[in-house]
């Protein structure tokens, strides 16, 4: 087998833990993300004539990453819009921004209810470093994690799961902050030093460079290669098999 470049070995060589985003990482839920948002705000904005349209790039501009309420007061920010934060079970139909939160999540779980197909080549980079002793976790600004690592077969594997009601009940600002990620090393009992952070958005690793960590992998799942690294990124692949030997 072709020997990897330096620069991949080295990228989780020496590490004693992966901590991995979920969505558009392990699994393809991204690209859900990314459809439930699309039509939470075009629904919505057709109600604001006078508001510029959704555009693809206001998920990677405005929304990528970020926990689901931070997302709905930055994209509308975007809008110069100002809407009551109401509570946070606030009904779906409301023109809140927990309402509309609450609205996408709604429309995320109708899409994945049907399962979901974990990516082929980052299970096996999960194997492999399972192989190897190291531990794992996943962070994931998501409130839905637990239902679709369980969706995808993987819930078994990360005795350690950071999401997004973890993180609120502890308090924990959302990525591009570190908290989560290191939140995560201290309950695998480890250095942040020893743990890689495997990320596909830019606020992720924006995160991940923020911290202590032993270095960041992005995986190009479209928010491109350049970019990643401009974010932080240690080194950036599209498939995480490119890093299994």
């Amino acid at each position: 087998m072709t020997a990897l470049p330096a620069t991949e070995t080295a990228a989780w060589t020496g590490a004693s833990a992966i901590l991995f985003d979920l969505d558009g990482v392990l699994t393809p839920t991204a690209t859900v993300h990314e459809q439930a948002w699309q039509e939470l705000f075009e629904g919505y904005l057709a109600s604001q004539p006078e508001v510029a349209g959704y555009r693809e790039s206001d998920y990677f501009d405005h929304i990528d990453g970020k926990p689901r309420f931070d997302g709905v007061r930055d994209f509308l920010a975007s809008r110069g819009i100002v809407l009551p934060e109401g509570p946070l079970d606030d009904d779906p139909a409301n023109s809140t921004v927990q309402g509309l939160g609450n609205r996408k999540n709604r429309i995320f779980n109708d899409i994945v209810s049907g399962g979901v197909e974990p990516f082929e080549g980052s299970v096996r980079f999960l194997q492999a470093a399972l192989e190897r002793g190291l531990k794992v976790a996943v962070v994931s600004s998501s409130r839905n994690a637990p239902a679709v690592l369980e969706a995808a077969g993987l819930s078994h594997h990360f005795a350690v799961v950071v999401d997004g009601v973890l993180a609120a009940k502890e308090g924990l600002p959302g990525k591009p902050s570190p908290a989560t990620y290191e939140y995560a090393a201290r309950l695998l009992g480890l250095p942040t030093e020893e743990c890689v952070v495997v990320e596909d958005a830019v606020s992720g690793v924006q995160a991940g460079q923020a911290g202590a960590f032993h270095s960041v992998i992005g995986v190009d799942r479209g928010a491109g290669r350049q970019t990643l690294l401009d974010a932080g990124a240690t080194l950036v692949v599209q498939d995480l098999q490119e890093l299994v030997p």
